[in-house]
């Protein structure tokens, strides 16, 4: 079997990385550099950390980078024909979204005397940007191609960097895990987009839309790695030790009390008590997305009351809450984001605000905003002073992030990129030399139901 590949493809894809990564290389050598002594002033609360020295935080940057290309790449493979792309592609976004949200943010943040100073918080930072491009891209998995997702962290790289300082420095969000400025950013972003990028022909769904017990499997691995290492990616931003100690507790105990609720959820939805790997890939993480927001202010008792709704909303946002916006406003998620990002992170937001209302605002020390202390002059209107920004950094967030993608989703369309036909979708073989026994198998099957349907059509 021979693939004809589109010359736009061959041309648009190299050309276009190696536009980019020439300009990088330029900015890099023009403005950025190594500054010592460190003097570094945090002007986001992307950009605060736990200790002074950045070496402080490079074991917790080592698992982000894990949660990155080995979790994200390895969850998004389950499509049987499409592994390559699921983690490849996530690779390549990957390391395209942290250089150019290093130069945004750098320029953004850091630029000072016509020059950028370079430390390892300017590279964790840039991860949790591109975290978002990463999230938004799964909505339309598989059927757009490399040209269009680099479009899109083009894109929304910025958007993202202008938002996070909206919510960080006009509404001083509490949210040390990023659940408002990560995940319900990349969430509605992504939705916006795939909402403009719609195919009437999948609603119908696709013969290549289909995972394998070895494509789940692995899936599952991607999940498991996420999970491990979650709690080194809502405690990182931290401000003091102590802070940091509860968020990674926390963060533990609300993704262990989601699992179990996963587990009971997926059997009880299911007529013959089976558990989803859908909703166990899925959902099982919802807990640390809707944790991430309030894990360093809330009691043990709530991280695990907070994991364990958030995951019974998740799975049955799978069954029954995509099927239902797939078929009243045409939106396809093809990874579910919306689940697993968007609903656990209203959700937890949500509990902050109970948090923040119910619980004195002394109870955990500095680890409150300091813009808690000058709201007001009594303790109960700070409280509702800042559970008012929380709700309305929550709602521009949402705004900010569904313009954005329908602007992109637009832009997207345009047929000056490359786009993959629809019989390309979901499947390796358009971007990668795929080895032959995977071809030749999906050959063979699709002889042998030829040969299979020939007696019958007989009959």
């Amino acid at each position: 079997m021979s693939i004809v590949f589109s010359a736009s493809l061959r041309c648009q894809l190299p050309v276009l990385l190696l536009i980019f990564q020439g300009a990088f290389i330029a900015i890099f050598i023009l403005f950025f550099s190594f500054e010592e002594p460190f003097s570094y002033l945090n002007t986001s609360n992307v950009t605060a950390t736990a200790g002074e020295d950045d070496l402080d935080i490079f074991p917790l940057f080592k698992d982000v980078h894990i949660m990155l290309f080995a979790g994200l790449g390895l969850m998004l493979s389950f499509l049987r024909l499409y592994g390559f792309g699921g983690i490849a592609i996530n690779f390549l976004i990957a390391n395209f979204s942290i250089q150019w949200a290093m130069v945004v943010q750098g320029f953004f943040y850091h630029f000072k005397h016509w020059m950028i100073h370079l430390r390892l918080n300017n590279i964790l930072e840039a991860e949790f940007a591109a975290v978002t491009a990463l999230i938004s891209a799964g909505a339309v998995l598989g059927r757009t191609s490399p040209v269009q997702l680099i479009l899109l962290s083009a894109l929304e790289i910025p958007l993202f960097v202008v938002n996070d300082w909206l919510v960080n420095k006009y509404f001083h969000i509490l949210d040390i895990g990023g659940t408002v400025a990560i995940h319900i950013f990349s969430c509605y972003f992504g939705l916006g987009m795939s909402q403009i990028l719609y195919q009437p022909s999948l609603q119908r769904g696709h013969k290549k839309e289909t995972t394998t017990s070895n494509s789940d499997l692995l899936s599952l691995l991607g999940t498991i790695f996420l999970w491990i290492f979650w709690p080194s990616f809502n405690s990182v931003l931290a401000k003091n030790r102590e802070a940091q100690h509860r968020a990674i507790v926390n963060t533990f105990l609300a993704l262990s009390s989601g699992t179990m609720t996963t587990f009971a959820m997926s059997s009880l939805v299911d007529k013959r008590g089976r558990i989803s790997l859908a909703h166990l890939q899925n959902a099982s993480l919802a807990g640390g997305v809707a944790v991430g927001i309030s894990a360093d202010l809330i009691s043990p008792g709530g991280a695990l009351s907070i994991g364990c709704i958030a995951s019974m909303a998740c799975t049955l946002g799978f069954q029954y809450l995509s099927p239902f916006l797939a078929k009243k406003i045409k939106l396809q998620d093809q990874c579910g984001i919306h689940n697993l990002h968007g609903v656990p992170g209203i959700i937890g937001t949500i509990g902050s605000i109970v948090v923040i209302l119910l619980e004195p605002i002394d109870t955990y020390g500095s680890s409150l905003h300091p813009i808690l202390g000058v709201l007001g002059n009594t303790e109960t209107w700070t409280s509702k002073g800042q559970a008012l920004q929380q709700a309305a950094a929550l709602g521009v967030t949402i705004g900010v992030s569904l313009f954005g993608g329908y602007i992109t989703g637009l832009l997207m369309r345009l047929p000056c990129f490359f786009h993959p036909f629809r019989e390309d979708f979901f499947d390796d073989q358009l971007y990668f030399q795929v080895p032959e026994d995977i071809e030749n198998k999906w050959i063979s099957n699709e002889k042998l139901q030829e040969h299979l349907l020939v007696p019958l059509k007989q009959i």
